[in-house]
Parts: C-alpha cells; sequence; structure tokens
C-alpha cells in the first residue's frame, strides 16, 4: 500500500529521550529531564485529588463539545462560546488548521525554526511551505510579509518562538496584523503565554473582532502541567471557528482532561507559584551563563536556547551520562546550542555545575 507521494520524503515525529531508557543505558537511578518545556512543578494539587472521582464512566463518551470547559473558558477569556475549538493537544488544533485550510495548490509562511508541527501538517495536506529565517531568534516579520503572495493561506507566528523563546511584541504583531491581507489567516501560537513576563506582550485574543483572521491557540499542556492529558483550544471568530469545528473529529478530548482542565483553570495559586519559580529560576540560570561567557536568545518562555562553542549533540550526550536530559539544538536546526528547560533551583544548580565543568575549559581555550 502507498500513501500521499509526500510521506516518502517525511518522517515520523521522534520524541527525545525517555528516563527509563536513559537509567537502562547508564546504569543511573535518577535523571532529570530538562528537555520537553514540560513543567517541572507538577500540576494543581487540586487536580490530583479530584482524578479518583473523574476516573470513572469509561463506558460513555466524552462531551463533544467540551461544555464545562467551553464555558469556563468563555467567562475566562471573555469570549463566546463558539469561538473556541478544542484539540487533544494544541498541536491537534494545528493539524485541523491544515486540513480547513491547506491543499496542492496553496502555500503557508512559518520562521525557521519554530514549532516543527505546522510545516509536518501543511506538508501531508499537499501545500508548500515557505521558510523564513529568524534573525536572533526572532521572527522577520517584514520578510514574512514579502512571502506572501496569491496562494498564501495561513501564517503561523509562534510567540514566544519554540526554540528560540523569543516574544513577538505588541508593536510589531500589530503592524504584521495591519499589513496582513485579511484573506490570509495568521495563527498565533501561544502555548508559553502564561509565562511571558513582558509589559509589552501582546493580549491578542482581544484583537480577534478587530482582525478575523486571526487564530489563537493556547494549551494546558506546559504552566498547567497537564500534558500527559492533552487538552488545548483555539479562539477565533465565530465563522473561523465553525469550519475547525466541522473539521474536527466528534469525541477528541476526553472526559478526564476537560474535568482536569476545569479544576486546572481555577487554581490560580499554583499557576502563579509556578510561574514565578520558573522566573526566578530563569533568572539565575541566565546569570550562570552570562559569568561563562554563553551567550543566550532572549526567552519569555519556560526554557532557554543556549548558544555553544560545541555542537549540541556533543554537550547533549555529555550531560545525559550525568542524568541530565536536554534538547540537542541539531534536532532543531540549530546544530550549536541546546535548548534547556528551566527546573527546579537545585537541579539547576548542578546542571551549572556539570556545564560550568566541561565548557569552561573550551571557552577558556578560545578566548587564548
Amino acid at each position: 500500500m502507498n500513501g500521499k507521494e509526500v510521506l516518502k520524503q517525511m518522517k515520523p515525529y521522534k520524541p527525545g529521550k525517555q528516563i527509563e531508557d536513559v537509567k537502562k543505558e547508564y546504569g543511573l537511578s535518577r535523571i532529570i529531564k530538562l528537555a520537553s518545556n514540560e513543567n517541572p512543578f507538577g500540576y494543581s494539587d487540586k487536580v490530583k485529588s479530584a482524578l479518583p472521582t473523574l476516573a470513572t464512566h469509561f463506558e460513555l463518551y466524552p462531551d463533544g463539545y467540551a461544555t464545562q470547559l467551553r464555558e469556563e473558558l468563555t467567562e475566562n477569556l471573555n469570549v463566546e462560546k463558539d469561538q473556541l475549538v478544542f484539540g487533544c493537544g494544541s498541536d491537534e488544533v494545528v493539524d485541523m488548521i491544515c486540513r480547513t485550510f491547506l491543499e496542492p495548490g496553496t502555500n503557508t509562511v512559518i520562521a525557521n525554526p519554530t514549532f516543527p508541527q505546522y510545516k509536518h501538517n501543511a506538508l501531508i495536506q499537499g501545500a508548500t511551505v515557505k521558510e523564513v529565517p529568524v534573525i536572533d531568534g526572532y521572527h522577520d516579520l517584514e520578510a514574512m510579509l514579502q512571502a506572501i503572495d496569491s496562494n498564501t493561506k495561513v501564517v503561523w507566528l509562534c510567540t514566544p518562538n519554540n526554540p528560540t523563546g523569543c516574544l513577538i511584541k505588541d508593536a510589531s504583531l500589530e503592524y504584521f496584523m495591519t499589513n496582513c491581507p485579511e484573506d490570509v489567516l495568521v495563527v498565533v501560537d501561544e502555548a508559553y503565554y502564561e509565562y511571558v513576563t513582558a509589559t509589552d506582550a501582546p493580549e491578542t485574543i482581544k484583537w480577534i473582532n478587530k482582525y478575523p483572521n486571526l487564530v489563537v491557540l493556547r494549551t494546558f499542556s506546559k504552566a498547567y502541567g497537564l500534558a500527559a492529558l492533552r487538552v488545548g483550544y483555539g479562539v477565533a471568530t465565530e465563522e473561523i471557528a465553525n469550519l475547525l469545528n466541522i473539521t474536527r473529529g466528534p469525541f477528541n478530548t476526553t472526559t478526564v482532561a476537560q474535568q482536569a482542565a476545569v479544576i486546572a483553570l481555577r487554581d490560580r495559586e499554583f499557576l502563579q507559584n509556578s510561574v514565578n519559580k520558573t522566573t526566578t529560576n530563569k533568572k539565575q540560570f541566565l546569570t550562570f551563563l552570562e559569568d561563562l561567557g554563553l551567550s543566550y536568545y532572549d526567552s519569555e518562555a519556560n526554557f532557554v536556547f543556549v548558544k555553544l562553542p560545541i555542537t549540541g549533540d556533543e554537550l547533549f550526550e555529555h550531560l545525559l551520562t550525568k542524568g541530565f536530559i536536554v534538547r540537542s539544538g541539531e534536532a532543531l536546526g540549530h546544530p550549536y546550542g541546546v535548548r534547556i528547560t528551566i527546573g527546579h533551583e537545585q537541579d539547576m544548580k548542578e546542571l551549572q555545575e556539570l556545564m560550568d565543568t566541561y565548557l569552561r575549559p573550551v571557552i577558556d581555550e578560545g578566548k587564548s
């Protein structure tokens, strides 16, 4: 059996190293995973306490409208109920957008590097992908505007960008929206929205009435710590959300995921504490990098992309033997760097000591 011709040139998603595999391979009892931008502080205790009561009636299909979660977010975001579309993680909403708007003969514009699923899903739909290199980790918005033509259907803006962590600021995004053709869908992926501390960050959801070609994506996988439950969402005009809901599978988010997301959304204390700890630990890590003489991309997310004098794979392999999993830039289109999720304070201190011991001789040699 043959699939689409384009699939011959593509590969399945390859996940990073798994904790149990690393334990067995290196004979280690403790592994610290700082590779997937997961929340090291876990998830709300209120969700944990409620899980036994949520995990019932598996014989019944979930609510395909996600009524309770929809109502909660409607009030939280000040939008209408039918402006929302839910996905098995926000990456499923990415897939819905590609299936809804892209086909052979169309094209889509993305940054490079950025979240790879934009390109992956677009290619499966037969669209051409136009990649515009980032500048110092930031989207080159002017070049992206210039890349748009009469066949462009979707532009993807990941902010903060994964893997660089750079934020598209309020004025820059408004300039882009003002100059983007109204018939081109602009998807602003805000998976790391809750971690942003910049005062000039855009309040994108408020812009949807002004720019009806805008779609905003968010998720419960990052700051809320519900990555395993897979629930994300998109906010758009009712017209666009309706199209996406036609494309969406009828029971794509589970009952447990929907109810857990409602509880997590209400637990503002956990979210704020988690974000505050991440912000504090990130500041300390950035100070360490500067003292060591390493540069990095500006980050408004829960990770930092560190530029290296050696390949990302080399540092990745070394840290692996010491019980730390990070994400090599080789897999992200940036071979001389690593993306590191911000973890617990003590774990970050241990990581810093390992990086200092391994990298300082290389850095000092480069200075001589």
